[in-house]
């Protein structure tokens, strides 16, 4: 393997002497963040090693570093792109049409559907041992405020409740759909998706449906 003046490999070559094709800024940025979401997957956060990443992804760390910064913006930036296809699913589904009993079926199903389609996501998200820090803990937050907010709006309009009941119904549906399909994760196959999240829909909508509207 050649070795520049310091004994590192050149720039674009791992440790296993494997040059790694010149890809567009976009392309390269989704391969590392494929790497380092398998690696903090498999090691959590605090196991994970930027080396480790490199060889994961079969660049040089310093490839890696002019990319990312530090192991930090790694996890954030995958955090960014995860909540911000989450949200985008689950906004989808709420405007997808006009009838809530349809609005609430499609919530599920969106819920259930991402994590089933990438488990490694949802745990990287909810489950990382970073989940404390302040910057974590704001996205997540804003998430949860942002899909509460947009079902509590909806629970507004249709049964007049004051903002903030509405709101608590908001942030309590939310709840109900992501405990409820993080169970369904541990189920391993065993309960079908389709059942499971409708299951929790009709739970969700028999209750939700008996505010009454005001005259």
């Amino acid at each position: 393997m050649e070795r520049d003046g310091t004994g590192k490999p050149p720039a674009g070559q791992t440790r296993s002497g494997h040059r790694s094709a010149r890809l567009p800024r976009d392309e390269r940025r989704a391969q590392l963040l494929a790497a380092a979401q398998e690696v903090f997957v498999a090691n959590g956060y605090h196991g994970a090693a930027m080396d480790e990443i490199a060889e994961t992804a079969h660049v040089s760390k310093p490839v890696l570093y002019q990319h990312f910064p530090s192991k930090r913006d790694l996890y954030l930036a995958l955090l960014d792109s995860h909540l911000s296809k989450l949200i985008d699913l689950l906004l989808g589904a709420l405007n997808s049409t006009t009838d809530n009993d349809e609005r609430v079926q499609a919530v599920m199903r969106a819920y259930f559907r991402f994590i089933a389609n990438d488990d490694q996501a949802h745990r990287l998200v909810f489950e990382s041992d970073l989940i404390n820090d302040p910057d974590v803990s704001a996205r997540l937050e804003t998430f949860n405020k942002t899909f509460a907010d947009a079902v509590a709006h909806v629970i507004a309009e249709d049964t007049k409740l004051p903002e903030l009941e509405a709101q608590l119904l908001g942030r309590g549906l939310a709840g109900m759909a992501h405990v409820s399909a993080r169970y369904w994760l541990e189920t391993d196959g065993n309960l079908d998706l389709d059942v499971a999240s409708d299951l929790i829909y009709r739970l969700a909508w028999r209750g939700i449906s008996r505010f009454p509207k005001e005259t």
